[in-house]
């Protein structure tokens, strides 16, 4: 019990409040150790917001609405991606399922998986920022060096070798399933 959090609005637990979520999930990533295998799950009312900083091809943000939306505001993709993805350590293996409405890029992962019948590969997201793609715990003037360099090296790829890809605190393979509702981080 000591390693699971429950946010759920049915009296008996804290409310997946805003704050309540962000704070979870930044205390999973922090806890998190290399060889760790963690698994996050929301269930709940997911949405949508006008993109922005122009970052989404559909020009809106996915988002996952906590009880007090109202007040407090939606928790965006690229929110999710900073607070959840990137300053994860290297060798923690984490499947994130999130089972609520616009939930397929919920993460902003760079890389996707499409198994339509006509694609079956990984694809990069050309909008992915990787100069924003750094570590939370890294300085400024290393983390935009190392932003610069990683974006540099994506740019001048021609197939980029995800399993070679520096998000999420190492070399960790990323991989988002867009067309269903389970996002795997590996």
């Amino acid at each position: 019990k000591k390693n699971v959090t429950i946010l759920m609005d049915d009296g008996a637990h804290k409310p997946p409040t805003k704050a309540g979520i962000v704070n979870a999930y930044k205390r999973l990533v922090k806890e998190s150790k290399e060889g760790d295998v963690a698994f996050c799950h929301y269930s709940g009312h997911g949405g949508r917001l006008p993109d922005d900083n122009g970052d989404e091809e559909d020009g809106y943000d996915e988002t996952l609405i906590p009880v007090d939306y109202d007040k407090k505001g939606q928790i965006r993709d690229d929110d999710l991606l900073k607070i959840l993805v990137h300053p994860l350590q290297e060798g923690v293996t984490m499947t994130c399922l999130m089972d609520c409405c616009h939930s397929g890029t919920v993460l902003d992962l760079p890389y996707r998986f499409t198994s339509d019948g006509d694609l079956e590969e990984m694809e990069i997201n050309d909008r992915t920022n990787f100069k924003d793609a750094l570590w939370t715990g890294m300085g400024l003037g290393v983390g935009m060096a190392a932003g610069n360099a990683i974006g540099n090296a994506v740019v001048s790829a021609v197939t980029p070798d995800p399993e070679m890809m520096i998000l999420g605190g190492g070399p960790n393979a990323i991989h988002e399933y867009s067309d269903t509702d389970c996002c795997v981080i590996s």
